[in-house]
This record gives C-alpha cells, sequence and structure tokens, in this order.
C-alpha cells in the first residue's frame, strides 16, 4: 500500500523543489533546509561540538527531530527524496504559514501518511521546537509528525536459531494473531521499532510474512515480511570502543532538555530529549543524580497503567538503556516528535537514530543475537 505513494511522492518533490518556492512565490518565513542549517551543521562534523553554543542548538529546536543536529557522527545530512511524515495524533492542523496563529488549512488524521518537502523555521512559539515541515498544500509543527520513509525489503527466509532483529521500514504495518491478514490485528508497528524475528513462512494468501516473538508476553505475531529490515550485526557493533569506559560519560540537562555525551570531558555528541513530566495521575520526573547503564536490550515491549488513564501499550520500542532498577531508560520513541519539553513517564525519550547511538556508545556492549545484557559496570549518566 505504500509503493504507490514513494512513486507519486517522488515525482511531485521532484516538480516543486525545481522551483524552490512556495505558491509560485519565494515564502518570506520559509528557510531552505541547507540554507539554514548547513553550516551549523558542518562546523558539528568538521571541528568540535564546543564551537556551537548550547543556546544555538537549543534554537534548532526539533531540527534533530530529522536526525539533522546529530553531530559530529556520519555526512553532512540532506532531506531525502522519498521523505515522509505521518500523522503521530489523533490529529494534526494544516496551516498556510508556519504558525500556529496562520490560516488552518485542513485537519489531517492519525496515521495519514503524506510527504515533507522543506525543514521550515516557523513562529518563536512554541520555544522548545519551532520546526515545521512543508507539505504540498501547507505546512503543519513538527510536534505531531513523525519524519518515515517507504522502503521494501526482500524476505530473509533463514532466520539464526534464536531470531534476529529487525526494524520496520514503512510508515506503518499490521501485526496479526494468524497467519491470514484478514483476521484480527494484534498491534500496529511503526517506522524504526526494533521487533525480533524468529521465522519466515507463508501466508494464507501467499504473502511472505515474518514470524515476531513478542519479548513481554511471548506471543507470536505474524507481519509481512517486505515492511522489515534484519538488521545486521555490523550495525550494532560498539561506537569508540577504543576509548576506556571509565572516560565515557553522558550527561541528561533536564533544564534544556538535551543529553550530551562526553569522551575525556569533551563533547562529542549531542541531541534533544524529552524526560519525565507531571501528568493528571502524578509526577514522573527523570531521577536526578549519578546512574548506569547497566542493563540494555535492542528491543522492548513496554506496559503499564490504565490506557484511559495516561497508561501506555508500546510494542517494539527500540535501542533502550536502562540507568534505575525501576525502569527509567534511554530510549526511541514514535507516539511523540516533540523534543525539548518534558512529557515521558520518567524516561528519556530520543528519537530512534539519537537512542541507537547512545545504545551502541555505551556499556555494556550487546552482542547482535542477544535480546538483552547485564552489567554493573554501565557508563555513567548524569541527571542533572
Amino acid at each position: 500500500m505504500f509503493t504507490n505513494d514513494v512513486r507519486n511522492y517522488s515525482a511531485k518533490r521532484g516538480s516543486s523543489r525545481k522551483k524552490g518556492v512556495w505558491g509560485g512565490a519565494a515564502h518570506p518565513h520559509a528557510h531552505p533546509f541547507f540554507g539554514l542549517i548547513r553550516s551549523m551543521t558542518e562546523q558539528l562534523l568538521t571541528y568540535n561540538i564546543n564551537l556551537i553554543s548550547r543556546r544555538d542548538f537549543l534554537k534548532l529546536g526539533g531540527l534533530s527531530l530529522l536526525g539533522l543536529a546529530m553531530a559530529p557522527f556520519g555526512q553532512v545530512p540532506s532531506l531525502a527524496s522519498n521523505q515522509q511524515g505521518r500523522v503521530i495524533f489523533d490529529s494534526v492542523t494544516i496551516y498556510d504559514l508556519p504558525s500556529f496563529s496562520a490560516n488552518a488549512l485542513r485537519q489531517a488524521w492519525a496515521d495519514s501518511v503524506f510527504p515533507i518537502l522543506e525543514v521550515t523555521i516557523g513562529d518563536e512559539e512554541p520555544a522548545h521546537n519551532m520546526v515545521w515541515y512543508r507539505l504540498e498544500d501547507g505546512y503543519v509543527h513538527s510536534g505531531g509528525v513523525q519524519p518515515v520513509k517507504t522502503i521494501l525489503n526482500q524476505p530473509i527466509w533463514e532466520i539464526p536459531t534464536g531470531g534476529q532483529l529487525a526494524e520496520v521500514t514503512v510508515p506503518y504495518t499490521d501485526a496479526y494473531w494468524e497467519t491470514d491478514l484478514h483476521h484480527e490485528v494484534a498491534y500496529r508497528f511503526y517506522y524504526e521499532t526494533t521487533h525480533w524475528v524468529v521465522g519466515t513462512l507463508y501466508g494464507r494468501d501467499g504473502t511472505p510474512l515474518y514470524q515476531i516473538m513478542d519479548d513481554r508476553w511471548d506471543l507470536l505475531y505474524y507481519v509481512p515480511a517486505r515492511h522489515l529490515r534484519l538488521i545486521p550485526a555490523s550495525e550494532v557493533s560498539t561506537l569508540s570502543p577504543d576509548v576506556p569506559a571509565e572516560e565515557k560519560r553522558l550527561e541528561v540537562d533536564t533544564a534544556n532538555q538535551v543529553v550530551i555525551a562526553y569522551e575525556y570531558d569533551k563533547q562529542v555528541f549531542i541531541t534533544k530529549a524529552a524526560t519525565g513530566a507531571e501528568f493528571s495521575n502524578g509526577a514522573f520526573y527523570t531521577p536526578a543524580g549519578r546512574h548506569y547503564t547497566n542493563y540494555k536490550m535492542p528491543s522492548r515491549h513496554m506496559a503499564a497503567g490504565n490506557l484511559a488513564y495516561n497508561g501506555f501499550d508500546l510494542p517494539g520500542i527500540p535501542w533502550v538503556s536502562y540507568i534505575t532498577e525501576k525502569g527509567v531508560a534511554f530510549h526511541g520513541t514514535y507516539w511523540h516528535n516533540d523534543y525539548g519539553r518534558p512529557r515521558s513517564h520518567g524516561c528519556i525519550n530520543l528519537t530512534s537514530q539519537a537512542s541507537k547511538w547512545i545504545y551502541r556508545w555505551t556499556l555494556p556492549a550487546v552482542p547482535a543475537d542477544q535480546r538483552s545484557i547485564y552489567d554493573e559496570a554501565g557508563t555513567a549518566v548524569d541527571v542533572v
């Protein structure tokens, strides 16, 4: 169902970008992606993260939502030709300008998927995230839209004993209780969530399916195999393996809602975060003090409480690095895209890319074929 979306999107996006304008004329509030952040990103990549002030980084707000402020590792990023967005919230509003005070054009509903043409900085409010996405017919605030792609994969029929980790590469895919895809849906799996594949088989209609083992309930689900990518061991290898364990440290700055990684007391990585907040049923602040990443899982089905009262039931949370026995952890997030303010139940919400970096960089290292690891000698984490 996503193949035509990509084909149509690529064609339309190509014609739109040739103009370089919105509605046929340059928009006074629209900042082209590279024109806004390329020089800043290049500084982060080429020199040292200290050359950009924390204040300037915070101004970027949700630019990290597209992985744009995850420096200094990797190449200077660009907006992919197949970049799409999925509506996360029940609904979002499309405006004629990148501002909540602009004219509302229409509503887009949960799990709607549309092309993202450009990243734009809007009004000063909300101050924690001023990033908007330009669509074909207006602008939408980034906080309620998950950046996604549609990438279909060749099914793999030989799965190692014990299973292999995989990630979803389409905006969403449904997981079924049975091999009949007309049967009841167990869960909806979202882009970049991770799951353990334990087998491959044909569905009743001939569709290749992956058999998924739920790590929380020990239940089996069936998902179209083309919607998941098996993750090779090289992709989860340890980052900076030559740096001594005692010379690695993470800082969670709850006042500014950022996470910073240090090697030899030098900043090497910074990303926006969303830490613990207060809800109607209590305060769930991220606990201050010194902690350690001593328990890690590449995938976790997290569930707690009553769904009607701020409870949650979230399968496939990716790249989980726990720091407390009560379950506070760094992890990827697919139920919001609004980093820069507290909004979690105590965990440190990050983009999937950022949580994967932290998962790989911190100790203990998790073997690719292992579903979890525990070691008291984890990487130090200071929550301040």
